[in-house]
């Protein structure tokens, strides 16, 4: 990997944040699993929210699922996001850039709670979701109605900046247009002192998916989904992205530098950590057990 040689000042700690969880198995995950001649096996999902800060500021990258987007799902929580972004020092009232990657119900379902922040979506992301084509259901059934009012609002209230292909969120900070899972399916690209960092959000579920070439299985457009996988590759193999963050593998946190200490021990890690992980004292919520899910 090519060594990054950004200014300090440039330069981020990214966290990644599981707040919730899931189970599974691979044939409600992959499209059409059968045809890779594979058992379908048990395979976890988890849920993350991500933030990217230096001592210059704070982004936080998507919101996660809702109480209400969690529990019409029989989702686990783990920790209610509002409090994992309270332990990182993050609150409503500094009004932090919110940047959604996409606007499905595990992505803006607490959108309402940064209230006066400014956001940033894919301009081909929004239009999707404020068309009557959001209603069909193959779509509908990755969004909360309620959620999506709230992001109209955001628009209502002038605080929604949208992007067609990339935009420079800040120096070191690009978010970018993949498509493929929805229409603005966007990824951002960090940089840290460990080199470039991709947050794939759900253009990469999985390191499986991305490894083996197997799509999801809620896909808007199959081939731009591809060519996700093709982009991140091209940047991975090229030198110019060190580090690869999936958007729900359980494996995720393993990879990165663990926090050990405070309410988010074993609940998050760290890429590139410029200062103290400015957790403040809480509890948690205990995990939950739910009985039926479904793959979303």
């Amino acid at each position: 990997m090519t060594e990054n040689t950004a200014g300090v000042g440039t330069q981020y700690e990214v966290v990644i944040v599981k707040y919730g969880t899931r189970q599974g198995h691979k044939s409600e995950v992959y499209l059409n699993h059968h045809i890779y001649g594979r058992p379908d096996e048990p395979i976890g999902m988890d849920y993350f929210v991500w933030v990217v800060r230096n001592a210059e500021r704070t982004i936080v990258v998507d919101t996660g699922f809702s109480r209400a987007g969690g529990d019409n799902r029989n989702r686990t929580f783990l920790m209610q996001p509002a409090d994992a972004f309270a332990h990182l020092g993050i609150q409503p009232s500094d009004a932090p850039p919110v940047l959604v990657t996409h606007a499905h119900y595990d992505h803006i379902g607490n959108l309402d709670h940064f209230d006066r922040s400014p956001v940033t979506i894919a301009r081909a992301e929004y239009d999707f979701w404020t068309s009557p084509l959001a209603e069909r259901t193959q779509f509908h059934h990755s969004v909360e109605d309620a959620e999506l009012d709230a992001l109209r609002a955001v628009h209502a209230d002038g605080r929604l900046s949208v992007f067609d292909d990339e935009v420079e969120i800040a120096p070191g900070v690009t978010m970018r247009r993949v498509g493929g899972h929805t229409p603005g399916q966007s990824i951002v690209l960090v940089d840290t002192a460990e080199g470039r960092v991709i947050l794939a959000s759900d253009a990469l579920h999985y390191y499986e998916e991305f490894d083996d070439d197997m799509p999801f299985a809620f896909v808007a457009d199959l081939p731009a989904m591809y060519s996700g996988f093709d982009h991140i590759r091209a940047l991975v193999d090229s030198g110019e992205v060190a580090h690869v963050v999936s958007g729900h593998d359980p494996d995720t946190l393993n990879r990165f530098t663990p926090v050990t200490e405070g309410p988010l021990a074993g609940l998050a890690a760290t890429i590139g950590r410029t200062t103290a992980t400015h957790e403040k004292p809480g509890t948690h919520e205990k995990p939950g057990t739910h009985e039926k899910e479904d793959a979303r």
